[in-house]
């Protein structure tokens, strides 16, 4: 199918009120053709109810979400221009695979033969004849996937598209989505599994309580939080962490043999590890996963946070 030129999502000033609780306040972002934008941020930081604004699900009580600077209920022919999986599909327990999609396909004036295609996409042809009720959760998310592909959109969102994945299809994921965006088109993922997102996303949008706190590239976020952190492996690790915390690094023993050392640089560390004739075997800077980077930058936006255990 051919495909209308690639739209973006653009996001200003979205806000939602609910009575006393504002679950989105003053929310911009735009989210680029050619690359995955992940939408990452705690339980309670408004993803849904923003994603929901998105699509016409929630109005909001201010603000635009446009694609191609058009409303999503404006557009003349939605399925053609935006596809959308918020939640594993749902579909009748005695209807196949195959003939839910027809259904979605006549319904939108599309040929039944887009109903295989997208079925070979997401790599259920050989569960197309099966019925719904027997799809497991991994196969229900592929199927919502094909259904937001039915159109050939410009402009996908997803909401936890890794949820019921087993290995290789958390891996087809991944790949599938990265030659989505290769294509040009523009991709907003919403999850909470940060190994996946730092494979496959290209730019982040962190939010919390309501707000952007962060609007970065994966690169950016993960260097920033990696930024003058060390790690040695030593044979004295009690002379490495007394020397460097007396010169004021702060020092945290992560093995019996290693110390990681934050606030100066690999340089300033091997200085004064010398001067000293303090040993150590190896000594490399710090490359913060991006779990450690969101944690880091989240900290204060927690709305539910447990007690320590014991």
């Amino acid at each position: 199918m051919s495909r209308p030129e690639t739209d973006e999502i653009v996001v200003e000033h979205l806000t939602k009120q609910y009575k006393k609780l504002r679950a989105v306040d003053d929310l911009s972002f735009r989210v680029r053709a050619g690359r995955v934008t992940g939408f990452l941020g705690p339980n309670g930081a408004g993803k849904t109810t923003t994603l929901r604004m998105l699509l016409g699900l929630v109005a909001p009580t201010a603000g635009t979400a446009t694609f191609g600077g058009e409303r999503y209920h404006d557009l003349p022919d939605p399925i053609r221009r935006v596809g959308a999986v918020l939640e594993a599909s749902s579909a009748h327990r005695g209807r196949t695979g195959r003939n839910h999609l027809r259904m979605i396909c006549r319904a939108a004036g599309l040929p039944d033969g887009r109903a295989d295609e997208a079925l070979a996409l997401v790599g259920l042809t050989p569960a197309a004849n099966r019925k719904f009720k027997g799809y497991s959760l991994g196969m229900k998310q592929r199927l919502g996937i094909a259904a937001a592909l039915l159109g050939d959109p410009p402009v996908l969102l997803f909401d936890e598209p890794f949820n019921g994945m087993d290995p290789e299809g958390i891996v087809w994921m991944r790949g599938f989505l990265r030659s989505l965006s290769r294509e040009g088109r523009a991709i907003l993922v919403s999850s909470h599994l940060m190994s996946e997102l730092e494979d496959t996303a290209d730019h982040l949008v962190v939010v919390g309580r309501g707000t952007v706190i962060a609007d970065t590239s994966v690169a950016e976020l993960i260097a920033a939080a990696s930024a003058d952190r060390v790690t040695v492996r030593t044979p004295a690790r009690a002379d490495v962490m007394t020397l460097l915390a007396r010169a004021g690094a702060e020092v945290t023993a992560t093995a019996p043999d290693v110390v990681t050392v934050s606030g100066f640089s690999s340089e300033r560390v091997v200085g004064l590890l010398s001067e000293n004739s303090v040993p150590f075997s190896e000594l490399s800077a710090h490359r913060a996963t991006l779990e450690e980077a969101y944690m880091e930058l989240t900290r204060d936006a927690v709305e539910f946070r447990a007690a320590a255990a014991s």
